[in-house]
């Protein structure tokens, strides 16, 4: 279930009553905050966020800025506060230790100069996934809202297809994968 805030007018005090929302029921809930800023990243992981999926993530270095944002020290820059409903107000033995193990950290890619950089964005200790935005990635290459264009699908098979097994395509292979 992905919560939004990059899209949607929620900010992380309106996401806190949808995350206790789907609580009681088998979802993993994402939070997508409006942008890879540690403020609120901290105060979505403070409110009980377990994923994150930051957006418009283009270098290494802002990857890596999303991964400091979600860690405790000496890993991170996240704040440390004691009682908050992530640690469950205090009931969790342990959790600040525990806790950079245990949030996932997923970044978007969603421009072609994000996609030529997605094997340095996803070598990242810390990065746990990129999803690979169709929609920016195609208003990035000229194409607003033409995701489905053969030239977006073959710029979203390559960016998948080289992160996911660390080789490049051939163009027949490109071509291929853009018609299906």
């Amino acid at each position: 279930l992905l919560i939004d805030s990059e899209h949607a007018p929620v900010d992380p005090r309106a996401m806190l009553p949808l995350m206790q929302a789907a609580a009681p029921y088998p979802t993993s809930v994402v939070v997508r905050p409006g942008w890879n800023d540690p403020v609120e990243i901290k105060r979505l992981l403070d409110a009980g966020a377990q994923t994150v999926l930051v957006p418009y993530v283009q270098t290494a270095e802002e990857a890596r800025a999303a991964v400091a944002a979600v860690r405790y020290p000496p890993l991170g820059i996240r704040g440390v506060a004691g009682t908050t409903r992530a640690s469950q107000w205090g009931a969790i033995e342990g959790y600040t230790q525990q806790a950079n193990d245990e949030i996932c950290l997923l970044v978007q890619v969603e421009t072609e100069a994000a996609a030529r950089n997605i094997e340095e964005i996803a070598a990242i200790d810390g990065v746990d996934g990129i999803f690979v935005g169709p929609a920016d990635l195609a208003a990035s290459m000229g194409f607003p809202g033409e995701t489905g264009r053969p030239e977006v699908r073959a710029a979203v098979a390559r960016a998948s297809f080289e992160m996911l097994v660390g080789f490049q395509l051939t163009e027949d292979q490109l071509r291929y994968n853009a018609t299906r």
